[in-house]
């Protein structure tokens, strides 16, 4: 068993590695935490506290890496309406105000996830058996919630033709060998170049055309009231739960049925693009949460970091190399690091921000698709790179037929819910 101050040190030191890794321009956090399951079980040190590592690099990556997020990807002033909600905000020059409402939603959510972390997840392991037998019909019905979403008939009928084309793609390469240099024994999978291409090429590969700097990112002071940031917060902790326990269920896709809707790509999100930011962020930092809890509680782990945390598991399914999964010690990893995410989030990432600004746009770009791409293939072989860039184009899809790109989610939910 790993002393406390053993486990604080590995914990600082994910802490470390999660910053490094976040503020790199196009490394999902799944992708860091499918070399970790390759790493951790070689590690020389106590399991728990090298699952505390993992688990704080995990949770700190979600919080900076919004911040290359912001930057990347924003297309000129012409097609704003039909960019991300963060992109918009960097366009009217509020760049700095999206980073700080990211900071309300993740500690705002934080607290809440905590707090209902458990009994939820003794209530889902209660029903468990009911739960998977009607997942299909439950993800069916997260499909439709989407679609109705859209605001217009239009963008509805884009959302259906995005979610069967995702759906098909799925369906084509979800289950397709994939062996790459970077994937661990036993863990191969599709997922790095399916979402590499399906939401972070495309979304390039239109900012390609924009011209002319990102503007200065000079307001600070929250467009949102309170109340208004506080009801965004726990929508994403409801969008956590939903992240958590559904397969298959993305924070982007929690934070538009939470908020009725409101938020998201399209020119109906603009009127709550702060909102959304807020949801989103909370959604993550909640999903951190309630991923460990189901871990604990149902042996199964729901992301790419309890994954990871599963590899150092031995024995019964529930216990770090026989000692029992200290439920109470993760979540202090969980609170610590991303309390230290936020601080972080609010001093490197404004400085950070205005870095990257000032970088030639186009070059900047070129070298984070070819970033996507090579990871793609080192995750899944040559066959990778051909799925990347076939997700690539189905990415593609969703701007240009007025739907929101959170229907691409359907490449996952999709297969589950038709068996």
């Amino acid at each position: 068993m790993a002393s406390p101050s053993i486990t604080l040190a590995y914990a600082l030191l994910g802490v470390s590695l999660g910053t490094l890794t976040g503020l790199i321009p196009g490394l999902h956090v799944n992708s860091v935490a499918f070399v970790l399951v390759g790493i951790a079980p070689s590690v020389d040190g106590p399991p728990v506290a090298v699952g505390a590592a993992i688990l704080a690099a995990g949770v700190v990556h979600t919080f900076l890496s919004i911040v290359p997020g912001l930057v990347l990807g924003v297309p000129d002033a012409a097609t704003a309406p039909g960019a991300l909600p963060g992109h918009r905000l960097v366009l009217a020059g509020r760049g700095r105000e999206a980073i700080r409402l990211s900071a309300v939603g993740s500690g705002v959510a934080l607290a809440g996830a905590v707090a209902v972390a458990l009994p939820l997840s003794r209530a889902v392991a209660a029903g468990r058996e009911v739960l998977l037998a009607a997942l299909p019909v439950l993800l069916a019905l997260v499909a439709a919630l989407l679609v109705l979403a859209e605001p217009t008939r239009r963008a509805r009928l884009g959302g259906l033709l995005c979610l069967g084309v995702a759906t098909g793609l799925g369906v084509l390469t979800l289950d397709l060998p994939a062996t790459g240099i970077l994937t661990p024994e036993g863990t191969t999978s599709m997922l790095a170049p399916i979402f590499g291409g399906l939401f972070g090429a495309p979304i390039l590969l239109d900012a390609l055309d924009a011209r002319g700097r990102i503007p200065p990112q000079e307001g600070t002071t929250l467009g949102l009231s309170r109340a208004e940031a506080l009801r965004a917060a726990l929508a994403g902790v409801g969008g956590g739960a939903l992240v958590g326990y559904l397969p298959g269920v993305s924070a982007g896709v929690a934070a538009v049925l939470a908020l009725g809707g409101a938020g998201g790509s399209g020119p109906a999100g603009r009127g709550s693009d702060r909102a959304y930011v807020v949801a989103t962020s909370g959604a993550d930092t909640a999903t951190a949460v309630f991923a460990v809890a189901s871990l604990a509680v149902l042996g199964a782990p729901r992301s790419g970091v309890t994954v990871a945390l599963s590899s150092l598991v031995g024995g019964s399914g529930d216990d770090f190399a026989g000692a029992p999964i200290d439920l109470l010690g993760m979540l202090l990893v969980i609170v610590l690091a991303a309390g230290l995410g936020i601080a972080i989030l609010l001093t490197l990432g404004e400085r950070y921000l205005e870095l990257v600004r000032l970088l030639p746009r186009r070059p900047l770009l070129v070298v984070v698709l070819a970033l996507l791409f090579a990871l793609a293939i080192g995750f899944a072989g040559v066959l990778g790179g051909a799925v990347f860039c076939l997700a690539s184009l189905v990415g593609l899809l969703p701007p240009r037929v007025g739907a929101r790109r959170v229907h691409l989610m359907g490449v996952l939910f999709g297969p589950i819910a038709l068996g």
